[in-house]
């Protein structure tokens, strides 16, 4: 168990390394291929709708052909879609390889989520996530070098991160036999215990949707601030594109830092008061993103995405004791499309508004939708304390 939960965890580098890549290139790319920055927003909804789409029948996929198969196959298909992106001709090509990035990475983020929820303790999936925060981290850095190195250029920077996935997908492929047979054992109890369940029905689990609103406006920020944050330094601060892509390496570092920081709290903290610390945080740090000083305003930056790491680990790890074991797999997979599909949504409509006002309105909107997602949070809270009286 032990070694499998270790390849887990560098399975969630591998998760992580392409969610970060598009946004900090993008500056760079609708030059070259000679588009309107706002472009940017098709990018997201074509990845959210098939990783969303990956992630509600994720469940079913690792049911039918088992964890390890699904995760191998996946990580195959980011790497063909970085390489492919990385040769693209032109933006249609390039989004044509956006579908298979995207429909590699949702169903097996589902199928992981819910098994650590289930088998391990809250520290677990903090410190999961925290792996996921090495490679949104690692990606920016990787493409600051190649667009600010002589010669370089983003194309570089996709193959490079190809080429980590690759490894990755080897090391997966050599813990292969061990995997699937640690798998079928763990399948052949679950096909035991459920052999008689019904099929979901989300509406009798009460609290469900504004959980799935709380994740959803999480990923709203999250996903904005990945897309468009070097695209609003560069327009606010007149700051070169590679340094933006270093900012934007602070911001994922900030998750990944507060991610390993709540898995240790964790042993202390319930996981709806991480959720709240967390957002408390990152309200914060929008507020110093919002001053008009860059040489303050950017390390607001290190704190939103510190405050942001417990939220969506938390958020999940709460599923099976929020809403029951016994259809945490399904619930974990509704909650993971719902919000992606919340999130890739606002940050289209964002991406079409401010491009035609201006990116001075990122922090003020942040704001707003972390005041929403606390919200939820608590309305949800309370739903579930009156269901238990």
């Amino acid at each position: 168990m032990i070694g499998i939960l270790i390849v887990i965890y560098i399975v969630f580098i591998s998760l992580g390394l392409p969610d970060s890549i598009f946004g900090v290139a993008w500056p760079v790319v609708h030059r070259d291929f000679g588009i309107d920055q706002n472009f940017a927003s098709v990018y997201s909804i074509i990845t959210g709708i098939c990783s969303g789409g990956a992630s509600f029948v994720g469940g079913k996929l690792i049911r039918k052909f088992g964890t390890p198969a699904v995760t191998m196959v996946s990580i195959l298909l980011t790497v063909l879609g970085l390489v492919g992106m990385s040769f693209s001709p032109n933006i249609w090509v390039m989004m044509f390889f956006a579908v298979v990035l995207g429909y590699g990475a949702g169903a097996i983020d589902t199928g992981l989520n819910n098994y650590v929820s289930l088998h391990y303790k809250a520290r677990h999936m903090s410190w999961l996530h925290c792996f996921w925060g090495i490679g949104v981290t690692a990606s920016p850095m990787i493409m600051s070098a190649f667009l600010g190195g002589e010669g370089g250029s983003w194309r570089g920077g996709y193959r490079a991160v190809a080429a980590i996935q690759a490894v990755i997908a080897l090391i997966v492929l050599i813990s292969l036999r061990r995997w699937i047979k640690l798998d079928s054992s763990l399948k052949k109890e679950e096909n035991d215990e459920n052999a008689n369940k019904e099929k979901v029905k989300i509406s009798k689990f009460k609290g469900i949707f504004t959980s799935i609103l709380t994740l959803g406006f999480y990923c709203s920020m999250e996903f904005t601030v990945g897309t468009w944050g070097a695209t609003y330094l560069v327009n606010s601060f007149a700051i070169a594109p590679e340094s933006a892509a270093r900012w934007i390496s602070v911001y994922f570092g900030g998750i990944m830092l507060g991610r390993l920081v709540s898995g240790f709290l964790s042993m202390k903290l319930n996981d709806n008061r991480l959720i709240r610390l967390g957002l408390c945080f990152s309200l914060l740090g929008m507020c110093i993103l919002m001053l008009p000083l860059e040489s303050v305003s950017h390390w607001g930056l290190l704190l939103i995405g510190f405050g942001f790491g417990p939220v969506f680990p938390s958020v999940l790890h709460a599923v099976p004791e929020r809403f029951g074991k016994e259809y945490s797999a399904d619930i974990t997979g509704f909650h993971m499309g719902g919000a992606y599909a919340v999130g890739f949504a606002f940050q289209l409509v964002f991406g079409f508004v401010a491009s035609a006002t201006t990116f001075k309105i990122t922090a003020p909107v942040l704001m707003m939708v972390c005041a929403l997602a606390l919200t939820m949070n608590e309305i949800t809270v309370k739903k579930l304390n009156r269901g238990k009286k």
